[in-house]
């Protein structure tokens, strides 16, 4: 693995680094997405936000939103278990906050396994809170998901938290997928 401190690009996800998603998806989950899936995903941009995490050129995390009337959904955060503990997945949910903010949603969605309690703390950090409980959400496992939400994502209390997340790993990110912050 390469140094830590290396610099994490950001940039939009494209086909190209579908292989590089696949090998991920093999390697978190127990019932990876399909390339179809991927691929019906890219193909949906008015509606999709996708993000890849480069780091010493190599792809090292993906993450997707989906927009509805007013709100976002977050469909998928996943790094490379190399890769794990290195903010990869905090500067790619940055992403994915601005990208909402930028399309106006005022809140943003996600399901996360109840064992999760890693991805559970980082989705609290930027203000998610638990809303409910799906049962048996995961069908390969029949684990639950907890139903979190990020409400009033543009209230100047939500911004300035997400501000300053980004603030803590704005040295060694750069942004290329054209998503800005909110001023």
């Amino acid at each position: 693995m390469s140094n830590p401190d290396d610099v994490v690009r950001l940039v939009p996800l494209r086909r190209r680094h579908l292989a590089s998603v696949l090998r991920i998806e093999q390697q978190v989950y127990p019932r990876p997405w399909s390339l179809g899936i991927f691929l019906s995903e890219l193909n949906q941009q008015a509606s999709r936000h996708y993000v890849a995490a480069r780091c010493s050129g190599k792809l090292v995390g993906y993450a997707g939103l989906m927009f509805g009337y007013d709100e976002a959904h977050v469909t998928n955060i996943a790094v490379d278990p190399a890769w794990r503990r290195h903010h990869i997945g905090t500067r790619m949910l940055v992403n994915l906050c601005h990208a909402a903010l930028g399309r106006g949603a005022r809140d943003v969605t996600l399901e996360v396994r109840v064992s999760n309690t890693a991805a559970q703390a980082m989705y609290r950090r930027f203000g998610f809170e638990t809303e409910g409980v799906r049962k048996n959400y995961y069908v390969e496992t029949g684990e639950d998901a907890l139903v979190m939400w990020a409400r009033d994502i543009a209230a100047p209390e939500r911004v300035a938290r997400l501000r300053e997340i980004a603030g803590s790993v704005a040295a060694t990110t750069l942004d290329e997928t054209g998503v800005s912050a909110p001023r």
